[in-house]
């Protein structure tokens, strides 16, 4: 896994002690879920009405944007990155661009299209390793069985929200022995 350093983000006001600032929420924690909800309301409002966005979806922190109009969604982004700017945050720039959406759009771990979604392929790829990763743990009686289920059905809950019964049967089936006849 590739790690990026962080590069100081100065806002307007800050002084000297900046740096030494703490920034971020633990992820996987609870916490940060009800936290970055909270956090992130104001952006709601804002985007609602002040922008009169009506096409607005937002999920913990990654969000969407409709509009008919391009131009619309660029001026939009610029005006959020400076609302975002008065509650201390910054956008991912790589991330957060504007896309077509027949081309599909990448939101919380998939591809979305306006018919269907599908699971974004390092997604199925990392599983499918932790899954070898977890067979070996168990195999070593590392995890029980129950701690490879709960995991195994957590990710088979999140990948069941696209198009993945194929996917799921193929690297499932790794897990039950066939039966020969």
């Amino acid at each position: 896994m590739l790690s990026e350093e962080y590069c100081m983000v100065y806002f307007p006001g800050d002084d000297l002690f900046a740096p030494l600032r703490p920034r971020g929420l633990p992820i996987g924690n609870l916490t940060s879920q009800f936290w970055a909800n909270c956090y992130l309301n104001p952006l709601d409002h804002f985007v609602q009405r002040e922008l009169r966005c009506k096409g607005y979806v937002r999920y913990v922190d990654d969000f969407l944007l409709f509009a008919d109009n391009k131009h619309q969604l660029w001026v939009w982004k610029q005006e959020i990155v400076g609302f975002l700017n008065s509650l201390r945050l910054t956008l991912h720039e790589r991330e957060s661009t504007v896309y077509p959406v027949t081309n599909g759009i990448p939101f919380l771990g998939f591809r979305v299209y306006p018919t269907h979604r599908r699971l974004k392929r390092a997604n199925g790829a990392a599983f499918a390793r932790r899954l070898r990763c977890w067979r070996a743990a168990l195999a070593r009686g590392e995890m029980t069985y129950e701690e490879l289920d709960r995991r195994v059905q957590g990710w088979v809950a999140h990948a069941a929200h696209g198009n993945t019964y194929r996917l799921r049967r193929s690297i499932l089936s790794r897990l039950v022995p066939r039966r020969g006849l």
